[in-house]
């Protein structure tokens, strides 16, 4: 867990109402040859889909690409966020920058016998895909007390803005400010970091929208310039289990 630094006790009756939970994704690569198990939660790779389901296609039959696979017996648990079952993000292989072909499913039970053939995934679908390779997931329970990106964070510190308050500080103060502040990473939950703008800022439609899943660049992942991708969803949505209206938005340097 997040710990509040001494030089920002003073805030802390501040900080407390903002205060969330989240979880943190450990995300590694795997290597040549290496796989993980088709229920597990990954990067690329394998989904888990029951015979008889039909495998995710564009509006012109082509397959989507599993970005990601979330098993969520395996997540700490938020509230709202399921317990059990496998959430799956698939993307357009070659247009996902518009953000616009996704599908999300949810499989609220995986004692079905999986489908292990997808002879139609050939390595051309994943030529523009900003995964680059699969990736094991772990999980780790934290708590965020603000995210100076995210349109829901409007903390004020004795009448200074995040901003304001930072320009006051050490440079190693500053580090930790950036820590607590910057909700950098792969997580669930939580504040969303953008390197441009939170686009539900706008308007009213998306104002009870929180983040199913934040994909960050790193060393073998790239949105655009160091981006960040994130999918999102109506909280009433989430706790009805209901993920076809999902969307997904992404922004860069």
């Amino acid at each position: 867990m997040k710990q509040i630094p001494d030089f920002m006790k003073e805030y802390e009756t501040a900080l407390q109402k903002y205060r969330q939970r989240s979880v943190e994704i450990l995300a590694t690569a795997l290597n040549d040859g290496e796989t993980t198990d088709i229920k597990s939660s990954k990067f690329l790779g394998t989904p888990y889909l029951p015979v008889g389901t039909d495998y995710p296609k564009d509006k012109d039959g082509k397959p989507l690409v599993l970005w990601a696979q979330l098993n969520f017996s395996e997540i700490p648990h938020l509230d709202d966020y399921p317990e059990n079952g496998i959430v799956q993000f698939f993307v357009s292989a070659d247009k996902w920058y518009d953000c616009e072909e996704i599908k999300v499913l949810f499989h609220a039970h995986t004692d079905s016998p999986p489908q292990t053939d997808f002879p139609f995934l050939t390595e051309d679908l994943y030529e523009e895909c900003p995964i680059w390779c699969e990736h094991r997931l772990q999980f780790k329970e934290a708590e965020e007390y603000g995210g100076t990106e995210d349109f829901r964070c409007s903390c004020m510190f004795n009448g200074k803005s995040p901003w304001e308050l930072y320009d006051t500080l050490e440079p190693a103060q500053k580090e930790v400010f950036d820590d607590l502040f910057y909700g950098t990473g792969h997580k669930i939950g939580g504040y969303s970091y953008f390197t441009q703008t939170d686009p539900r800022d706008y308007g009213q439609e998306h104002k009870n929208d929180v983040s199913l899943l934040q994909i960050d660049s790193d060393d073998k992942i790239m949105f655009g310039d160091t981006g960040t991708a994130h999918f999102f969803i109506n909280k009433d949505d989430l706790k009805n289990r209901n993920f076809d209206k999902v969307w997904l938005y992404w922004d860069c340097c």
